[in-house]
Parts: C-alpha cells; structure tokens; sequence
C-alpha cells in the first residue's frame, strides 16, 4: 500500500497557517531558525493543538512525518 505523499503546502494548510509559497517562505523567514536541539513540536511557535499534531505525526511515522520533517529542515537553516 502506498503512503499519501504531503508536500509542504498541504502540511500548512494541516495546521491552519497561510499555504501560498510566497507566505510560506515569509512564515519561515520569521521564524528561523529554531534553537538548537530543539525539536519541531516544541518550537514556540505552535499553538497547543499543532503541537500535539506535529508530536504524533513524527512519532506515528504518519503520513505526515515527511513534510513535517521536512519543515524542521527549513526551520533549522
């Protein structure tokens, strides 16, 4: 079976932030980088709830695992 395949846009949209390119890389520009060791769902930037969604979908290995990594990637630049 395959897994559904996230991008970055749909993972924004998840979790209820603004999912055009152009205000996702302003998103990120505000908020980058994360301090060091820090881990995405702990960022302080995440309601209670996004938190919560980012925490199981890493640690559930869910479909949404990949572009939440893949968010913690661009955050840590």
């Amino acid at each position: 079976m395959d897994t559904p395949f996230h991008p970055l846009t749909e993972l924004f949209k998840q979790l209820g932030l603004p999912a055009a390119p152009a205000e996702i890389e302003a998103w990120l520009e505000r908020h980058r980088p994360l301090a060091q060791g820090c881990a995405l769902a702990e960022a302080p930037v995440w309601s209670p709830a996004q938190a919560d969604f980012l925490r199981q979908a890493v640690a559930d290995d869910a479909d949404w695992a990949l572009p939440a990594e893949a968010l913690y990637e661009q955050l840590c630049r």
